[in-house]
């Protein structure tokens, strides 16, 4: 499918041969190669794959179908769940108040959110009848900071069964049907999984700061959104729904093998917009949409004119934040290319992942790229060393293939640059 008129060019982003941004036309071809072969074996329905380079764009394609049945072609403005890829928008808001003066990494979240200000920790103990939760007073107060590296003590529900992640599951914390407001209610009263500030743990930690920012700027967050990052970077088709006129452009996932039903990626009724905007993972966004918060970012804070972020707050924001003796939770290996591993050579800065040196990462980069990806299989990465910004749209909830596709983007692109 062609690309609409002005889509790309509406971003400040030129359509270009590869040789003009400095990569191999026959090399990169490979890459498409792969993404059609996928598609053509029926292990995806379509992606959408856009590779920016100094202002231009050697590659954008939109490949197969946005419908397991294959009836709509998958659009160049295909609109996907990007899932975990909020995380980087949601810590940008909070950077922007934090530039206004009104929050600060090291404010207590209490400070803000009064309800987490007596929180325990549960420790699990083995007794003869079984798993028992102990509780300990938290030997600090969470930050703002560490809900931005996940240190806060918080977890996810579904991905693990520890006990306090069953009471997570009993709370039903992901409800989609809950307010930010209640979310936190909830939250506040559950034991944290570690004690604040020892443990990279990826959680609800990004969905608290969201509830933060609606109490500093005394708004909802799809508002603060909508009207501090949306509207002046011209994200037009990022949000926590998706207009009736837009959802012929909805890209969804094969159903599960065996005829079984289709993944259930949230909200389930893009159409209807829940009350629990979650800062976590809850929008949705395109290809071109998400370049140009990444042309942001590459850019130092600003977008064609529009600053949203000082220079050095986005240096910070892709810093590495872990302290040097944190620990990590069980299942951080699964994060897969995007772990925070010392022995990746990788940290976690605010919203972000981010490489510390060269050599150790399963993936080809520059030391200082910055990352993240979302679980229901979106993914980027920005190369301040070569001025490059690469985008994968896709729709698949096997964790093992997202981690693949990720790591053959990567290397792809970078096996075409000359």
């Amino acid at each position: 499918m062609a690309i609409p008129e002005n889509l790309l060019s509406d971003t400040g982003v030129t359509l270009c041969a590869p040789e003009a941004a400095g990569f191999s036309s026959q090399r990169l071809r490979r890459l498409a190669d792969i993404f059609r072969a996928e598609v053509d074996d029926r292990v995806i329905p379509g992606a959408a794959v856009l590779v920016i380079r100094d202002g231009r764009a050697p590659l954008f394609e939109a490949y197969g179908h946005a419908d397991s049945a294959a009836t709509r072609p998958m659009r160049h403005d295909g609109l996907f769940r990007i899932a975990s890829m909020t995380k980087p928008i949601t810590v940008v808001a909070a950077l922007s108040l934090m530039e206004r003066g009104r929050l600060a990494l090291l404010d207590p979240l209490s400070r803000h959110l009064p309800e987490f200000e007596k929180l325990e920790v549960g420790v699990e103990t083995e007794t003869d009848a079984g798993r028992m939760l102990r509780l300990e007073p938290a030997q600090r107060a969470v930050t703002i900071q560490d809900l931005m590296r996940h240190t806060a003590g918080f977890t996810y529900g579904p991905f693990g069964d520890s006990l306090v992640q069953r009471a997570y599951r009993q709370q039903k914390l992901m409800d989609g049907a809950q307010s930010n407001d209640e979310m936190a209610a909830k939250l506040a009263a559950l034991p944290l999984a570690h004690q604040p500030g020892t443990t990279f743990e990826y959680g609800m930690s990004t969905d608290v700061l969201g509830r933060v920012i609606e109490v500093v700027s005394g708004m909802p967050l799809d508002r603060f959104f909508a009207e501090q990052i949306f509207a002046p970077l011209g994200m037009a088709d990022t949000g926590f729904g998706v207009k009736p006129e837009a959802m012929q452009r909805l890209a969804e996932p094969h159903p599960a093998p065996a005829g079984g039903p289709r993944p259930a990626l949230p909200p389930l009724d893009p159409s209807r917009p829940p009350r629990w905007f979650s800062g976590g993972g809850g929008l949705f966004s395109t290809a071109t949409d998400y370049a140009r918060f990444s042309l942001m970012l590459l850019n130092g804070g600003e977008y064609r004119g529009t600053r949203l972020l000082a220079r050095k707050t986005v240096d910070l924001m892709t810093s590495n934040h872990l302290p040097p003796d944190v620990r990590y939770g069980p299942w951080t290996p699964d994060l897969g290319i995007a772990a925070p591993l010392g022995g990746l050579g990788q940290g976690y800065g605010l919203g972000v992942g981010v490489r510390l040196e060269r050599g150790r990462s399963p993936v080809p980069g520059s030391v200082g790229d910055f990352y993240w990806g979302g679980a229901a299989g979106t993914y980027f990465w920005i190369d301040p060393a070569e001025r490059l910004i690469g985008i994968l749209m896709l729709q698949e909830s096997n964790a093992a293939r997202r981690t693949r596709y990720r790591a053959q983007l990567r290397s792809l692109v970078y096996q075409a640059l000359i």
